[in-house]
């Protein structure tokens, strides 16, 4: 089947994207839901969770987009593969993260990635940026104690306006990186990574005495 055409930028404040989605319920798009959640947060084309889903297949994977078109395509691939450990949901995260985690129980969320999302260079569009106030404390929220949060991107000045978001809440601590810790790479983190440009990488946790991890 043909790669599906969609527009590399949707406007995340236009009314189509306002509309609010229904719960994820994680007995319905998984067969075991039971197991450890990877919540990939803007996972565009789905890639990175399709091979996660293969190689740690112990987890659960969600990924979260707003081109729906992509979605679509993505819930194909993971279906001809015969993987009922992913699912991907169309959302607009920036504005209706909270409500469509309602259902998936805080004690699964172990694991949340947010990589290169779309910077919105225009400081009018700054706006338009998926991860604001707002999301960190839908994700923070609903992160399970010892779960912990990686985000990467290659814009430098997105990077320093995430990670600050993100320092700024009280009840995660930074942990040191400086590589990808994932079996699995994003289309872009390879097309940056090929041309020898830097990645901008940092993860929290949300401490607690105990948690799941991947191998």
């Amino acid at each position: 089947m043909a790669r599906v055409r969609v527009h590399q930028h949707v406007n995340p404040l236009s009314p189509y994207y306002r509309q609010e989605p229904s719960p994820v319920d994680p007995a319905a798009v998984f067969a075991d839901p039971r197991r450890p959640l990877l919540l990939d947060i803007g996972c565009a084309r789905g890639r990175f969770l399709l091979r996660m889903a293969e190689a740690e297949a112990e987890w659960n994977y969600l990924g979260v987009e707003i081109r729906e078109p992509l979605v679509d395509e993505a819930n194909r691939l993971a279906a001809e593969a015969g993987l009922t450990n992913l699912h991907y949901t169309f959302c607009n995260a920036m504005l209706w993260l909270g409500n469509l985690l309602e259902l998936i129980p805080d004690s699964a969320l172990q694991m949340v990635t947010i990589q290169f999302p779309d910077p919105w260079f225009k400081k009018r569009h700054a706006k338009r940026r998926m991860v604001n106030a707002e999301l960190v404390d839908a994700v923070v929220s609903k992160l399970a104690d010892g779960g912990r949060i990686f985000v990467q991107t290659d814009i430098e000045f997105l990077a320093e306006e995430m990670f600050e978001l993100f320092r700024a809440d009280e009840r995660l601590m930074e942990m040191v990186i400086d590589a990808n810790p994932f079996p699995a790479m994003t289309e872009r983190e390879k097309a940056v990574e090929d041309k020898a440009l830097p990645v901008y990488r940092a993860m929290w946790q949300k401490p607690a005495t105990s948690s799941s991890s991947l191998s």
